[in-house]
């Protein structure tokens, strides 16, 4: 009877701890998706396709609400948990326009010690009419992550919110 019973007790340990290894990567997984990535954030950029900067030659927003912008694009990612930002605003960058450079941004993350880089554009197509586009990249490959772009009307004032909308029903709904 005592040897039936030790032999029942080695059994259930060595139950025990195959489940403990074949539940020990799932919880590795979770340990490692919890962990934010840390993204670089480069300040969001304008472009102006309206008539009146065609005709004026220059962009009609201000510098003032693309801070804005910028600044609530970095705030929701930060409270959504998933990532942790890097203020990208003051590396100095090959060109003005990033978003016309093909990804060099990701490099410029690297440095930072980013995983990922984020380059954001509000188009001005008329006074009401706003698209923005935002554009993930892994900093180590360059490789395009993530690429949304949504359609808003309403002022400058509110394209804050149109970024913040975008952020959270698109990029943060995807997949983790």
């Amino acid at each position: 009877m005592r040897r039936a019973n030790r032999a029942l007790a080695r059994i259930k340990a060595i139950g025990i701890l195959a489940l403990g290894w074949a539940l020990l990567p799932a919880a590795a997984e979770d340990v490692i998706r919890s962990a934010p990535v840390k993204i670089a954030v480069f300040d969001f950029e304008l472009e102006d396709a309206t008539p009146a900067a065609a005709l004026l030659g220059r962009d009609t927003s201000s510098a003032t609400t693309m801070d804005s912008v910028t600044r609530e694009a970095r705030r929701e990612l930060t409270e959504s948990g998933r990532y942790s930002v890097i203020d990208a605003s003051k590396v100095a960058t090959p060109q003005k326009a990033l978003r016309n450079c093909d990804g060099c941004e990701a490099a410029l993350a690297l440095q930072l010690g980013a995983e990922q880089s984020l380059v954001g554009v509000v188009t001005r197509v008329t006074q009401t009419d706003y698209y923005v586009r935002i554009q993930i990249r892994d900093a180590r490959s360059g490789k395009l992550l993530d690429q949304e772009e949504a359609n808003f009307a309403g002022s400058e004032e509110g394209w804050a919110t149109g970024v913040r909308m975008l952020i959270r029903h698109q990029v943060l709904a995807g997949p983790q």
